[in-house]
């Protein structure tokens, strides 16, 4: 049996906050990784919070599995069907418009990384190897 720190890393504000990181889900996934060693109260409502919240799958399920190592009784999440972010046709749009009129897939995506990272991030980190196909689609039905 996998034994568990009890008590708080040291840490843990700096984890906190990395694992709230909006324009990051590498960052939010190495914070659930780091804390899922510590079955500590806080740490586990940090990890519900991730688990239900998180826009990126990847986070999600990392959350989801420190939970059942301590022994949680939670529910796995299930992949978003749609848009993970709200409003995404819009950010899109917004951003399309702010180029000009013969720009290519390459400077809208730099372009809405510099306009929205968090979308970006978190589209990046859901879609894995296949987001600059899918934003590709995406930008070209605008």
């Amino acid at each position: 049996m996998k034994t568990f720190e009890k008590e708080l890393p040291e840490q843990y504000e700096a984890l906190k906050k990395q694992a709230n990181y909006t324009s990051s889900w590498r960052e939010r996934l190495a914070a659930v990784e780091t804390l899922s060693a510590y079955r500590h109260e806080k740490v586990i409502d940090l990890l519900n919070n991730r688990m239900k919240n998180d826009t990126v799958y990847t986070v999600q399920t990392a959350a989801y599995n420190a939970l059942v190592s301590f022994g949680e009784n939670v529910e796995k999440p299930k992949p978003a069907r749609f848009d993970i972010i709200k409003g995404t046709d819009k950010i899109f749009l917004r951003v399309k418009k702010s180029l000009p009129k013969e720009h290519t897939v390459a400077e809208f995506a730099e372009k809405l990384k510099r306009m929205r990272l968090d979308v970006f991030d978190a589209y990046e980190g859901d879609k894995g190897e296949q987001f600059m196909t899918w934003l590709e689609e995406r930008w070209a039905k605008l």
